[in-house]
């Protein structure tokens, strides 16, 4: 890939220009908020140092407090080229930092953005001088139920599968330089029918360049090899091109490279903007050709069966909670994961760093992404869902790996909606403000029962026995899929007022052993030895493969999470049976699998 480059945090959208601002900043907390109207801002002292991007909380910050505080500052000073503001704009970006971010560039507001888990940029330009510049960072969080937290805990000690609170910077600040007309962003679509890929333009530039000057050059190569370019004149801010990506084979045939699991190809493309021959703005990136979609009960990748054996992945770690400790750590569990036999994984909860999309994408791993939930219902809620959910699928939707939208699990900050309209209106509204924005891949609304609105219906069931669990579905199908009847004992498919229409059906949870000399929680009863534990894996993962009418399953989980032990490794990557084993089962064509291949 051309335009991998180590540590880049936007590996789909990248420039040469950036500077990596993580490591030691200086740090505060603010237990008493007295720091703005003391005005810290303006000379700010810490009174830690702290490794950004590693949250207070965890070791890897160098401070490691496990304990509530709700407003924290970040300090630090960079240097700035002055001689290049004349002609290119000096932007920040975090990858993430929770909740509410407020940015102060010497002594000057920058601006604020609210929610944990989406990028977001401040254009500094106007704030800063040659030489050197004082960043201060102000970050507020609570145990606010209302906003989006995932697996974050909101009381003060964690219980269950809810974890230690993630407070702050929790993923890259990094700087680069933008040219003053420049490409502010590209959305691709791969349009398989037309052998194509569809690509947007949104171009950033003064009134005085729409002339008819302007255009954008696009250079497709595929493992070296030219495939095609085209150049678009741009007249608007927003401009749409179709950029042919066959290649000739022979005399007769036009070839296509398609991504899969078992064969991720990637397209490298780059964008220059262009005006009256001089290069603005160059841009690195890749794609891929592939399609997803619902064919009645199936869901086809690239017009064939797609049996999805996925995994639910947490993206936890012992000394770094939520933050990838590395890039290396990231490659490392998508590697494990295909050593175990999926051929994908639910990022469950978190919107991971885009390296691991990246890699995901590298090395063919079917991506479900999902939203952090919220755990209360109102007004409030839904504007803060609403805005940082939009936020994310619109980052996110050009990489090929992520085949299915998942915004809401388990009724978590819906918790009535199998009978209150007004959360299952909320449901079908970013179920369709998704479709508004991605026509193409399957939305998920809402994961493991209480479906109101949903392209796949997904349920979660715990359930021990093999056998139990396979009657239970092939005999009680159609009421299994109603909203009359509880699976699991407590909870239906559908909430009141919808009905199963024949869509694909995936097994989303299950699982979730964990070993008796463990301590800590796992579902159900613990096992003794790596036998038992084969034994049970083995026919549970079997039984749902033989229900006729499932196309996949999501196994719970990858590792461990502080107090929750059912992973296949534990939170140091080790494994507790030998992946060799669990693969053989995963992979075993059995059942509707079978059928399929």
């Amino acid at each position: 890939m051309k335009c991998y480059v180590k540590d880049y945090p936007r590996p789909q959208f990248v420039r040469n220009n950036w500077e990596n601002l993580n490591g030691t900043w200086e740090f505060r907390f603010d237990d008493a908020n007295k720091g703005e109207k003391e005005k810290w801002y303006e000379g700010f002292d810490g009174e830690h140092k702290i490794q950004v991007p590693f949250t207070y909380e965890t070791k890897l910050s160098g401070i490691q407090d496990e304990s509530r505080h709700d407003h924290i500052w970040y300090g630090k000073k960079i240097q700035v080229d002055g001689d290049r503001l004349e002609k290119e704009n000096y932007v920040i970006h975090f990858e993430g930092s929770d909740f509410l971010t407020t940015l102060w560039v010497n002594g000057q507001m920058a601006g604020s953005h609210r929610g944990g888990y989406a990028r977001f940029s401040f254009d500094i330009t106007d704030l800063v001088k040659d030489g050197e510049n004082q960043l201060v960072v102000k970050v507020e969080d609570s145990f606010d139920m209302q906003q989006p937290r995932g697996k974050q805990r909101w009381q003060m000690d964690s219980y269950q599968c809810w974890y230690v609170q993630t407070t702050g910077i929790w993923k890259s600040v990094w700087s680069e330089y933008v040219p003053k007309v420049s490409l502010k962003s590209v959305k691709m679509t791969p349009v398989m029918n037309e052998s194509c890929l569809e690509v947007e333009y949104q171009v950033d530039a003064p009134e005085s360049m729409w002339d008819g000057c302007l255009g954008v050059e696009a250079t497709v190569t595929f493992d070296g090899e030219f495939i095609n370019k085209v150049y678009t004149a741009v007249v608007s801010e927003h401009t749409c091109v179709k950029v042919d990506v066959a290649k000739k084979n022979g005399s007769y045939a036009w070839i296509v490279k398609t991504w899969s699991p078992e064969e991720a190809n990637l397209y490298d493309i780059s964008f220059r903007l262009i005006r009256d021959m001089e290069v603005m703005d160059e841009i690195k990136s890749y794609f891929a050709m592939r399609e997803i979609r619902i064919d009645g009960n199936n869901i086809l990748l690239n017009g064939s069966p797609l049996y999805q054996r996925l995994i639910l992945d947490q993206g936890y770690w012992k000394d770094s909670h939520l933050t990838p400790p590395s890039e290396e750590a990231l490659v490392e569990d998508i590697d494990k994961i295909h050593e175990l036999g999926y051929n994908g994984l639910r990022k469950h909860q978190k919107t991971e760093d885009e390296r691991f999309l990246y890699w995901c994408d590298v090395k063919g791993m079917l991506v479900w992404s999902e939203m952090a939930s919220a755990y209360d219902f109102s007004d409030y809620a839904v504007f803060e869902f609403t805005r940082e959910w939009m936020e994310i699928v619109d980052q996110n939707y050009n990489h090929p790996c992520i085949i299915t939208w998942t915004p809401f699990n388990e009724s978590w900050g819906i918790s009535q909606v199998k009978t209150r309209q007004a959360q299952q209106h909320f449901t079908e509204a970013i179920y369709y403000l998704t479709k508004s924005v991605d026509p193409y891949r399957p939305v998920v609304v809402n994961d493991g029962w209480e479906h109101t609105i949903s392209d796949i219906i997904t349920l979660h069931d715990y359930e021990e026995a093999g056998e139990v669990l396979k009657d239970r579905y092939v005999n009680l199908k159609e009421e299994i899929l109603s909203s009359e009847i509880y699976h699991c004992g407590f909870k239906s498919a559908m909430a009141n007022g919808y009905e199963y229409i024949g869509q694909p059906v995936i097994i989303s949870e299950f699982g979730g052993i964990a070993f008796d000399n463990d301590t800590g929680w796992g579902y159900g009863d613990k096992v003794n030895t790596k036998e038992d534990f084969i034994g049970r894996f083995d026919k549970i993962t079997t039984a749902i493969k033989e229900i006729p009418y499932v196309c996949g399953y999501c196994y719970t989980q990858v590792t461990d999470v502080q107090q929750e032990i059912n992973g296949l490794m534990d939170i140091d990557r080790n494994y507790k049976v030998e992946p060799e084993t669990i693969r053989e089962i995963n992979e075993r064509q059995v059942g509707y699998w079978r059928k399929m291949n």
